[in-house]
């Protein structure tokens, strides 16, 4: 039978316009400097079995992305990471941003916080400030977010252990600034698994852990609806020495976790599917981070609809923030790290991510200066704005080299989930340390590699200068920890600490309870002015401390 080619584009032309006409874009015609006009999608002519395979944006496996326009209706969010010092100095750092023309924040805290200390405790000692914005109490938060409109601007925060803290401070100020939890928009990370395999700032052993994350998925979808529960990390799996399928893999191992989690504490899987978000690093190999992302994308569609037989789309869909890699990084020439930052920026905005963070050239040496920010976030705003790459719906789909390592890297994924599943899932395959020894055998022969110069990075092992100058770098004042400790003092003298041991003795109340849950007991501590060291002191009474074997 012979089928006319010309009848064939007709179809599949006319099909792109009926799915995808419906939805706004950003302007009415999009065309390159030469006027020549550019579609909305592209596929394969003449060949309806490969389009088919490659399925349309915003349709399941979402291999080309999970929102039908992609970013012809909206750029990505551009959410740089920023904190450092006190909350007053990162308040600065914030608006300054904002005003630059960043549309998302994003929070980075420092190690104190990360671990539930506070400021004056002596696990503190050297370290206030140091890595990101130090938070005790909710007047901390309240400086933070002074005159950020919660109810326009969509936060972030990086925090895991004591996430639900943090998520509650965060509802406290949005209440006193009179916008309802409802109406508050953001992510927190979450992500306790992670810290196991790779970063290390736990607190509570797994199965409380656990616990918590399910409290906050449980209050969210209650009370705090348009809140992202969880951002389930691969970037520090990435960061301390993984490849790019294992990242993939352990992370979506990793998801698959929470989901079980959270189903076997009572959810309906729908429920809570369309608020989870992941995280993924980009580095500096361009065609298999795009790969990667795509591949990632349709695993876990697959996952969510076949394994776990969710019925929403939403429930399916691998919606990421990505980070470029802070790994890649080299103190030697840091000017250099502009161009790897270009490079894995525009890998990640063309694997779809939906939001963004550019690192700063100086982050070998120290925090970002002022300057190196602004850099950073102009990198985004060229690619958005001048580069043409958001112009048209996955610009390298159909890319012979493209398609076939996307196939390549699911096949490794699949691999090794079903190593991981065979173990019993991410939580045993953790305490057995299997990710561990994977990520460390590949981070050695990496380095190893490299100091046999069979990899070569610019500046540190080839094309090396005689004499480096280095730019002007940022300083935190030696002064903020005591100012810091001063501060939490006058907090504590002057709330009322009668009503702060009553919120405390009913949260290790609740926390022996295991049906309980615990959000309402710290939203009443928070609001109280319980510091997150208290709050974080009676849970470890109650859950005790992880301590790693591996």
């Amino acid at each position: 039978m012979h089928i006319d080619s010309q009848d064939i584009e007709k179809k599949w032309k006319d099909a792109v316009d009926q799915k995808l006409k419906r939805f706004p874009e950003r302007k009415q015609r999009f065309e390159t400097s030469s006027e020549i006009e550019i579609e909305r999608l592209y596929y394969q002519k003449n060949h309806p079995e490969y389009n088919e395979k490659l399925g349309f944006p915003g349709e399941y496996p979402f291999t080309r992305g999970i929102q039908p326009t992609m970013y012809r209706s909206k750029y990505w969010t551009m959410r740089q990471y920023a904190g450092y010092g006190s909350a007053k100095e990162t308040n600065k750092r914030f608006r300054y941003l904002l005003n630059q023309g960043q549309t998302g924040l994003s929070v980075a805290f420092d190690l104190p916080t990360q671990i539930g200390y506070d400021s004056d405790d002596v696990m503190a000692e050297g370290e206030v400030g140091k890595v990101g914005v130090a938070i005790d109490t909710l007047a901390d938060m309240e400086q933070l977010l002074d005159q950020i409109p919660l109810d326009s601007v969509s936060t972030s925060m990086t925090i895991n252990a004591p996430a639900s803290i943090l998520l509650c401070m965060y509802i406290a100020v949005g209440e006193k600034q009179g916008v309802p939890k409802e109406k508050l928009t953001g992510t927190i990370q979450n992500d306790i698994l992670k810290e196991y395999i790779a970063r290390g700032t736990y607190i509570f052993p797994p199965k409380p852990s656990i616990r918590l994350i399910t409290n906050i998925m449980e209050y969210c979808q209650q009370y705090v609806p348009k809140f992202n529960t969880i951002s389930i990390s691969g970037y520090h799996i990435r960061e301390a020495g993984s490849t790019a399928v294992q990242e993939a893999a352990f992370t979506l191992a990793n998801g698959k976790a929470y989901v079980d989690a959270a189903i076997e504490a009572g959810l309906n899987v729908d429920s809570f599917a369309p608020r989870l978000a992941f995280f993924f690093n980009a580095h500096n190999n361009f065609f298999e981070e795009i790969a990667k992302f795509r591949a990632a994308r349709r695993t876990w569609a697959r996952i969510m609809r076949e394994h776990y037989h969710a019925k929403d789309p939403n429930s399916w869909k691998l919606r990421f923030h990505t980070q470029t890699g802070g790994s890649t990084l080299t103190a030697q020439q840091p000017d250099n790290n502009i161009v790897r930052v270009t490079l894995q920026a525009l890998a990640a905005v063309l694997g779809g991510t939906q939001s963004l963070h550019t690192n700063s050239r100086d982050e070998a040496l120290a925090l970002p200066t002022e300057e190196s920010a602004r850099i950073a976030l102009r990198t985004q705003q060229i690619l958005a704005h001048e580069s043409g790459i958001a112009d048209t719906i996955d610009p390298l789909g159909g890319s012979y080299f493209i398609e076939d390592l996307t196939d390549r890297i699911e096949l490794e994924i699949e691999s090794y989930l079903k190593q991981i599943d065979d173990l019993g899932g991410a939580v045993n395959a953790i305490e057995e340390g299997f990710m561990q020894r994977e990520i460390h055998r590949t981070a050695y022969e990496s380095h190893k590699r490299l100091e046999k110069g069979e990899d070569i990075i610019v500046g540190l092992n080839q094309f090396k200068l005689d004499e480096e100058v280095n730019p002007e770098l940022l300083k935190v004042d030696e002064q903020l920890e005591q100012e810091q400790i001063a501060a939490l003092t006058e907090v504590k003298s002057k709330r009322n600490n009668e009503l702060v041991q009553s919120s405390l003795q009913q949260l290790s109340w609740a926390a022996n309870q295991p049906d309980e849950n615990l959000m309402p007991y710290i939203l009443n501590a928070v609001k109280a002015y319980a510091s997150i060291g208290e709050i974080c002191t009676v849970l470890r009474k109650s859950f005790g401390e992880y301590r790693s074997n591996n």
